[in-house]
Protein backbone atom coordinates (compact mmCIF):
# COMPACT_ATOMS: atom_id res chain seq x y z
CA UNK A 1 0.00 0.00 0.00
CA UNK A 2 1.78 3.38 -1.30
CA UNK A 3 1.45 6.38 1.76
CA UNK A 4 0.70 9.46 1.64
CA UNK A 5 1.55 12.72 4.22
CA UNK A 6 -1.63 15.01 5.11
CA UNK A 7 -0.36 18.25 4.33
CA UNK A 8 2.55 19.64 5.84
CA UNK A 9 1.74 18.09 8.95
CA UNK A 10 4.26 15.20 8.81
CA UNK A 11 1.11 12.69 9.31
CA UNK A 12 1.81 9.94 7.32
CA UNK A 13 -0.66 7.22 6.46
CA UNK A 14 -2.05 4.49 3.97
CA UNK A 15 -3.32 6.72 0.58
CA UNK A 16 -6.52 4.70 1.17
CA UNK A 17 -7.59 4.80 4.69
CA UNK A 18 -10.41 2.82 6.40
CA UNK A 19 -13.47 4.18 7.78
CA UNK A 20 -14.86 2.00 10.35
CA UNK A 21 -18.44 4.08 11.31
CA UNK A 22 -20.55 1.59 9.30
CA UNK A 23 -19.52 -1.42 11.20
CA UNK A 24 -21.61 -0.21 14.18
CA UNK A 25 -23.59 2.59 12.97
CA UNK A 26 -25.48 3.96 10.20
CA UNK A 27 -26.12 1.34 7.21
CA UNK A 28 -28.72 -0.93 9.25
CA UNK A 29 -27.62 -3.44 12.39
CA UNK A 30 -24.35 -3.73 13.76
CA UNK A 31 -21.73 -6.18 12.42
CA UNK A 32 -20.97 -9.20 15.05
CA UNK A 33 -17.61 -8.16 16.83
CA UNK A 34 -15.79 -10.70 16.38
CA UNK A 35 -16.65 -10.05 12.50
CA UNK A 36 -15.49 -6.58 13.00
CA UNK A 37 -12.75 -7.41 14.25
CA UNK A 38 -11.25 -10.00 11.75
CA UNK A 39 -12.20 -7.26 9.03
CA UNK A 40 -10.43 -4.47 10.23
CA UNK A 41 -7.18 -7.01 11.06
CA UNK A 42 -7.74 -7.76 7.29
CA UNK A 43 -7.46 -4.08 6.68
CA UNK A 44 -4.33 -4.33 8.23
CA UNK A 45 -3.28 -7.41 7.01
CA UNK A 46 -3.55 -5.89 3.45
CA UNK A 47 -1.30 -2.66 4.59
CA UNK A 48 -4.02 -0.05 5.55
CA UNK A 49 -2.51 2.21 8.68
CA UNK A 50 -5.36 4.49 8.76
CA UNK A 51 -8.42 4.10 10.53
CA UNK A 52 -11.02 6.10 11.37
CA UNK A 53 -13.75 6.05 14.02
CA UNK A 54 -15.42 8.61 16.65
CA UNK A 55 -17.87 8.81 19.95
CA UNK A 56 -20.48 9.34 18.26
CA UNK A 57 -20.40 5.72 16.17
CA UNK A 58 -22.44 3.88 18.32
CA UNK A 59 -22.35 6.09 20.59
CA UNK A 60 -18.83 4.00 22.11
CA UNK A 61 -19.11 0.75 20.62
CA UNK A 62 -17.51 1.69 17.23
CA UNK A 63 -14.66 3.12 19.47
CA UNK A 64 -14.39 -0.18 21.43
CA UNK A 65 -14.55 -2.35 18.13
CA UNK A 66 -11.34 -0.72 16.76
CA UNK A 67 -9.83 -0.67 19.68
CA UNK A 68 -10.06 -4.12 20.20
CA UNK A 69 -8.75 -4.81 16.81
CA UNK A 70 -6.10 -2.66 16.50
CA UNK A 71 -4.46 -2.99 19.79
CA UNK A 72 -1.79 -5.56 18.85
CA UNK A 73 -0.55 -3.34 16.32
CA UNK A 74 -1.27 -0.16 17.96
CA UNK A 75 2.12 1.44 16.93
CA UNK A 76 1.93 0.43 13.80
CA UNK A 77 -1.30 2.62 12.87
CA UNK A 78 -2.82 6.27 12.73
CA UNK A 79 -6.63 6.14 14.81
CA UNK A 80 -8.41 9.08 14.10
CA UNK A 81 -11.51 10.01 16.46
CA UNK A 82 -13.85 12.43 16.89
CA UNK A 83 -15.40 14.76 19.47
CA UNK A 84 -18.23 16.94 19.25
CA UNK A 85 -21.81 15.65 20.20
CA UNK A 86 -23.39 15.95 23.31
CA UNK A 87 -23.48 12.64 25.11
CA UNK A 88 -21.73 11.07 22.05
CA UNK A 89 -25.35 11.42 19.99
CA UNK A 90 -25.68 13.20 17.48
CA UNK A 91 -29.68 13.84 18.00
CA UNK A 92 -28.49 15.35 21.55
CA UNK A 93 -26.74 18.46 19.38
CA UNK A 94 -23.72 19.76 19.80
CA UNK A 95 -21.30 19.94 22.73
CA UNK A 96 -17.75 20.90 21.81
CA UNK A 97 -16.90 22.67 25.51
CA UNK A 98 -13.37 22.71 26.44
CA UNK A 99 -14.04 20.16 29.81
CA UNK A 100 -16.52 17.93 27.12
CA UNK A 101 -13.32 17.84 24.94
CA UNK A 102 -11.55 16.65 27.69
CA UNK A 103 -14.06 14.14 28.73
CA UNK A 104 -14.23 12.83 25.60
CA UNK A 105 -10.73 12.14 25.13
CA UNK A 106 -10.11 10.48 28.06
CA UNK A 107 -13.07 8.25 27.71
CA UNK A 108 -11.74 7.63 24.20
CA UNK A 109 -8.27 6.64 25.16
CA UNK A 110 -9.35 4.47 27.73
CA UNK A 111 -11.81 2.50 24.94
CA UNK A 112 -9.02 2.53 21.72
CA UNK A 113 -7.01 0.79 24.45
CA UNK A 114 -4.25 3.49 24.33
CA UNK A 115 -2.50 6.23 25.99
CA UNK A 116 -2.59 8.75 22.48
CA UNK A 117 -4.57 9.38 19.94
CA UNK A 118 -3.01 10.19 16.49
CA UNK A 119 -5.95 12.41 14.98
CA UNK A 120 -8.46 14.08 16.86
CA UNK A 121 -11.30 15.46 14.60
CA UNK A 122 -13.96 18.37 15.78
CA UNK A 123 -16.86 16.38 14.21
CA UNK A 124 -19.09 19.54 13.54
CA UNK A 125 -18.23 22.87 14.36
CA UNK A 126 -20.07 24.18 17.45
CA UNK A 127 -21.25 27.75 16.98
CA UNK A 128 -21.94 28.10 20.92
CA UNK A 129 -18.09 27.62 21.72
CA UNK A 130 -15.58 29.74 19.84
CA UNK A 131 -13.23 27.70 17.63
CA UNK A 132 -10.37 29.46 19.43
CA UNK A 133 -11.21 27.47 22.30
CA UNK A 134 -11.99 24.51 20.75
CA UNK A 135 -8.79 24.47 19.28
CA UNK A 136 -6.71 25.49 22.55
CA UNK A 137 -7.98 22.66 24.20
CA UNK A 138 -6.51 20.40 21.08
CA UNK A 139 -3.54 22.47 21.69
CA UNK A 140 -3.13 21.61 25.41
CA UNK A 141 -3.81 17.85 24.83
CA UNK A 142 -1.27 17.72 22.21
CA UNK A 143 1.43 19.40 24.31
CA UNK A 144 0.10 16.55 27.55
CA UNK A 145 1.06 13.75 24.90
CA UNK A 146 -2.44 12.18 24.57
CA UNK A 147 -3.17 13.65 21.19
CA UNK A 148 -0.75 14.30 18.60
CA UNK A 149 -2.62 15.92 15.63
CA UNK A 150 -6.06 18.25 15.40
CA UNK A 151 -8.85 18.30 12.51
CA UNK A 152 -11.70 19.45 11.71
CA UNK A 153 -14.27 17.59 10.14
CA UNK A 154 -17.37 19.51 7.75
CA UNK A 155 -15.95 22.86 8.64
CA UNK A 156 -16.22 26.01 6.71
CA UNK A 157 -13.47 28.28 5.72
CA UNK A 158 -13.49 30.92 8.34
CA UNK A 159 -13.16 27.96 11.29
CA UNK A 160 -10.52 26.63 9.77
CA UNK A 161 -8.70 29.75 9.44
CA UNK A 162 -9.86 30.66 12.95
CA UNK A 163 -8.73 27.27 14.61
CA UNK A 164 -5.30 26.80 12.58
CA UNK A 165 -4.19 30.17 13.58
CA UNK A 166 -4.06 28.74 17.42
CA UNK A 167 -3.41 25.22 16.47
CA UNK A 168 -2.31 24.02 13.10
CA UNK A 169 -4.78 21.31 11.63
CA UNK A 170 -3.32 18.12 10.17
CA UNK A 171 -6.62 17.30 8.30
CA UNK A 172 -10.43 18.26 7.06
CA UNK A 173 -12.51 15.59 6.95
CA UNK A 174 -15.69 16.08 4.61
CA UNK A 175 -17.77 14.43 2.44
CA UNK A 176 -16.44 14.40 -1.16
CA UNK A 177 -17.08 12.35 -3.94
CA UNK A 178 -18.13 12.31 -7.79
CA UNK A 179 -21.45 13.25 -6.56
CA UNK A 180 -20.52 15.68 -3.87
CA UNK A 181 -17.87 18.65 -5.10
CA UNK A 182 -18.85 21.41 -3.24
CA UNK A 183 -15.26 21.49 -1.47
CA UNK A 184 -13.72 22.01 -4.31
CA UNK A 185 -15.13 25.55 -4.66
CA UNK A 186 -13.27 26.96 -1.56
CA UNK A 187 -11.87 24.24 1.37
CA UNK A 188 -10.14 22.43 -1.05
CA UNK A 189 -8.01 25.76 -2.21
CA UNK A 190 -7.88 26.81 1.92
CA UNK A 191 -6.29 23.44 2.55
CA UNK A 192 -3.21 23.54 -0.26
CA UNK A 193 -2.66 27.27 0.51
CA UNK A 194 -2.11 26.57 4.24
CA UNK A 195 -1.07 22.97 4.08
CA UNK A 196 -3.72 20.97 6.07
CA UNK A 197 -4.71 16.96 4.30
CA UNK A 198 -7.93 16.43 3.36
CA UNK A 199 -10.11 13.10 4.12
CA UNK A 200 -12.96 12.42 2.11
CA UNK A 201 -15.50 10.30 3.60
CA UNK A 202 -18.63 8.63 1.65
CA UNK A 203 -16.35 8.72 -1.40
CA UNK A 204 -18.65 5.92 -2.84
CA UNK A 205 -21.62 8.55 -2.73
CA UNK A 206 -22.43 6.41 0.81
CA UNK A 207 -23.09 3.29 -1.66
CA UNK A 208 -24.69 4.42 -4.56
CA UNK A 209 -21.40 5.17 -6.86
CA UNK A 210 -21.00 1.38 -6.51
CA UNK A 211 -23.63 0.04 -8.54
CA UNK A 212 -25.34 -1.99 -5.87
CA UNK A 213 -28.16 0.38 -4.86
CA UNK A 214 -31.08 0.87 -7.36
CA UNK A 215 -34.44 3.03 -7.12
CA UNK A 216 -35.88 -0.35 -6.12
CA UNK A 217 -33.20 -1.12 -3.42
CA UNK A 218 -34.98 -1.10 0.30
CA UNK A 219 -32.82 -0.06 3.12
CA UNK A 220 -33.46 -1.44 6.78
CA UNK A 221 -35.05 0.58 9.37
CA UNK A 222 -32.26 2.02 11.11
CA UNK A 223 -30.29 2.69 7.93
CA UNK A 224 -29.60 6.59 7.78
CA UNK A 225 -29.91 6.88 3.98
CA UNK A 226 -34.20 6.21 4.22
CA UNK A 227 -34.01 10.34 5.66
CA UNK A 228 -31.37 11.28 3.03
CA UNK A 229 -33.01 13.10 -0.44
CA UNK A 230 -30.18 12.01 -2.11
CA UNK A 231 -31.77 8.63 -2.00
CA UNK A 232 -35.57 9.18 -2.42
CA UNK A 233 -36.65 6.34 -5.19
CA UNK A 234 -37.35 9.81 -7.91
CA UNK A 235 -33.96 10.97 -7.15
CA UNK A 236 -32.27 7.31 -7.54
CA UNK A 237 -33.82 7.33 -10.62
CA UNK A 238 -32.24 10.21 -11.99
CA UNK A 239 -28.67 9.99 -10.67
CA UNK A 240 -28.17 6.00 -12.46
CA UNK A 241 -27.05 7.82 -15.55
CA UNK A 242 -23.89 9.00 -14.13
CA UNK A 243 -23.30 5.60 -12.58
CA UNK A 244 -24.04 3.88 -15.96
CA UNK A 245 -21.80 6.22 -17.42
CA UNK A 246 -18.89 5.28 -14.75
CA UNK A 247 -19.50 1.69 -14.78
CA UNK A 248 -18.74 2.06 -19.02
CA UNK A 249 -15.46 3.97 -18.20
CA UNK A 250 -14.76 1.30 -15.40
CA UNK A 251 -15.14 -1.36 -17.73
CA UNK A 252 -12.91 -0.13 -20.59
CA UNK A 253 -10.42 0.25 -17.58
CA UNK A 254 -10.81 -3.46 -16.24
CA UNK A 255 -12.10 -2.01 -12.73
CA UNK A 256 -15.15 -1.70 -10.90
CA UNK A 257 -17.49 1.69 -10.68
CA UNK A 258 -16.27 2.06 -6.90
CA UNK A 259 -12.65 1.80 -8.01
CA UNK A 260 -12.64 4.55 -10.16
CA UNK A 261 -14.47 6.57 -7.79
CA UNK A 262 -11.50 5.96 -5.49
CA UNK A 263 -9.21 6.11 -8.34
CA UNK A 264 -10.77 9.44 -8.86
CA UNK A 265 -10.36 10.84 -5.29
CA UNK A 266 -6.77 10.30 -5.59
CA UNK A 267 -5.46 11.45 -8.53
CA UNK A 268 -6.76 15.00 -7.78
CA UNK A 269 -4.33 15.85 -4.62
CA UNK A 270 -1.37 14.24 -3.65
CA UNK A 271 -2.77 15.11 -0.12
CA UNK A 272 -5.98 13.65 -0.61
CA UNK A 273 -6.99 10.38 1.54
CA UNK A 274 -10.66 8.76 1.10
CA UNK A 275 -11.87 6.25 3.87
CA UNK A 276 -14.25 4.38 2.28
CA UNK A 277 -15.83 2.31 4.70
CA UNK A 278 -17.61 -1.34 4.52
CA UNK A 279 -18.76 -4.79 6.02
CA UNK A 280 -17.43 -7.13 3.92
CA UNK A 281 -14.09 -8.45 3.13
CA UNK A 282 -14.62 -8.74 -0.82
CA UNK A 283 -15.76 -5.16 -0.82
CA UNK A 284 -12.57 -3.99 1.02
CA UNK A 285 -10.26 -5.81 -1.37
CA UNK A 286 -12.34 -3.99 -4.13
CA UNK A 287 -11.92 -0.32 -2.61
CA UNK A 288 -8.12 -1.35 -1.93
CA UNK A 289 -7.86 -2.25 -5.46
CA UNK A 290 -8.46 1.30 -6.69
CA UNK A 291 -4.70 2.34 -5.92
CA UNK A 292 -3.71 0.38 -8.63
CA UNK A 293 -5.76 1.85 -11.21
CA UNK A 294 -4.43 4.52 -13.28
CA UNK A 295 -6.79 7.56 -14.89
CA UNK A 296 -5.28 9.19 -17.43
CA UNK A 297 -5.76 12.91 -18.22
CA UNK A 298 -8.26 11.81 -20.86
CA UNK A 299 -9.56 9.54 -18.26
CA UNK A 300 -10.24 12.35 -15.62
CA UNK A 301 -11.46 14.74 -18.95
CA UNK A 302 -13.79 11.86 -19.61
CA UNK A 303 -15.56 11.95 -16.05
CA UNK A 304 -15.43 15.51 -15.83
CA UNK A 305 -17.17 15.70 -18.90
CA UNK A 306 -20.01 12.95 -17.62
CA UNK A 307 -20.16 15.23 -14.34
CA UNK A 308 -20.94 18.27 -16.15
CA UNK A 309 -23.51 16.52 -18.46
CA UNK A 310 -25.16 14.67 -15.58
CA UNK A 311 -26.02 17.22 -11.99
CA UNK A 312 -26.67 14.79 -9.48
CA UNK A 313 -30.19 15.50 -8.52
CA UNK A 314 -31.55 15.75 -4.89
CA UNK A 315 -29.99 17.19 -1.54
CA UNK A 316 -26.63 14.91 0.68
CA UNK A 317 -28.55 15.60 3.67
CA UNK A 318 -32.24 16.17 4.91
CA UNK A 319 -32.69 20.17 6.54
CA UNK A 320 -31.72 19.51 10.01
CA UNK A 321 -28.73 17.98 9.25
CA UNK A 322 -27.64 20.35 6.42
CA UNK A 323 -28.11 23.34 9.03
CA UNK A 324 -24.67 22.37 11.15
CA UNK A 325 -22.53 21.75 8.77
CA UNK A 326 -19.89 23.54 6.62
CA UNK A 327 -19.74 26.35 9.55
Amino acid sequence: MEKRTLGRSGLEVSAIGFGCMGLSYGYGPPVDEAAGVRLIRKAVDSGVTFFDTAEAYGPCANEELVGKALEGVRDAVVIATKFGFRHGKTADGLDSRPETIRAVTENALRRLRTDYIDLLYQHRVDPAVPMEDVAGTVRDLIAEGKVRHFGLSEAGVESIRRAHAVQPIAALQSEYSLWWRQPEQDVLPVCEELGIGFVPFSPLGKGFLTGAISQDTQFTANDFRNVVPRFEEANRRANAALVERLTAIAQAKGATPAQIAIAWLLAQKAWIVPIPGTTKAHRLDENLGAQAVVLTNADLAEIAQALDAMPIVGERYPAAIKARVGR
